[in-house]
């Protein structure tokens, strides 16, 4: 239990790195008081434009992809057959620190790019899955948060599958069990985080956003 705690400190304190924050505040604004308010890639895309958006993306993978790096390193000699469990335990501290920074009022991003840096270094069988499902149904509807929640939902979906295929070799049962739900409540937490969205797309006025197009916003 006490490798898991530490392994969640971990990731919430690399997830602390507010990107979009950050590189508002170095730009003379306060992301949260522009666009949708979101410390997160889209808005920081839509409010700053594409190289911002684009900037702010690699910082919040970057920040999920180094916890991940570090309990690697920390701990797979010692913890082999614990690896992937507690290097989910560094992924959703690190998505919490995104969503939910203490010196921020607790305001944060979504988490999205966060789960991104999550699935490019948990496992590779994740890659073409997240790659292809992402930007297939980002550059056809142009909904980041549609992309974004069928991802996610796959994501758990595979996470079982691979689990029970015996991909993440020397867990126990109650380890992967485990795993499952760390997953499930990511899940959870993004399309909780996503409940505004998810009445827009319903009512279809979701605002689309473009790479090459101007989506700037106040």
């Amino acid at each position: 239990m006490t490798e898991r705690i530490i392994c969640l400190l971990i990731g919430y304190v690399f997830g602390l790195f507010q990107t979009a924050y950050f590189y508002g505040k170095a730009h003379g604004i306060d992301i949260r008081k522009h666009g949708s308010g979101n410390s997160g890639t889209t808005n920081a895309l839509r409010v700053l434009g594409t190289k911002a958006g684009l900037i702010v993306l690699l910082g919040d993978c970057l920040k999920c992809i180094l916890a991940i790096c570090l309990v690697r390193f920390l701990f797979r000699d010692s913890h082999p057959d614990l690896i992937y469990l507690l290097c989910m335990y560094a992924a959703t501290g690190a998505i919490l620190g995104h969503n939910f920074p203490f010196y921020m009022n607790f305001k944060g991003g979504k988490g999205i790019a966060a789960t991104a840096g999550l699935i490019l270094s948990f496992h590779p069988y994740f890659i073409p899955m997240g790659v292809i499902l992402f930007f297939g149904i980002f550059f056809t509807t142009h909904y980041v948060s549609l992309g974004s929640l069928v991802v996610y939902a796959a994501f758990l979906v595979e996470m079982v599958i691979c689990g029970q295929a015996g991909v993440f070799t020397g867990m126990t049962g109650a380890e992967l069990a485990e795993l499952y739900a760390l997953t499930a409540f990511l899940t959870v937490m993004a399309y909780w985080k996503h409940r505004e969205n998810i009445k827009r797309l319903l009512k279809g006025e979701e605002r689309k956003t473009y790479l090459l197009k101007k989506n700037k916003v106040d």
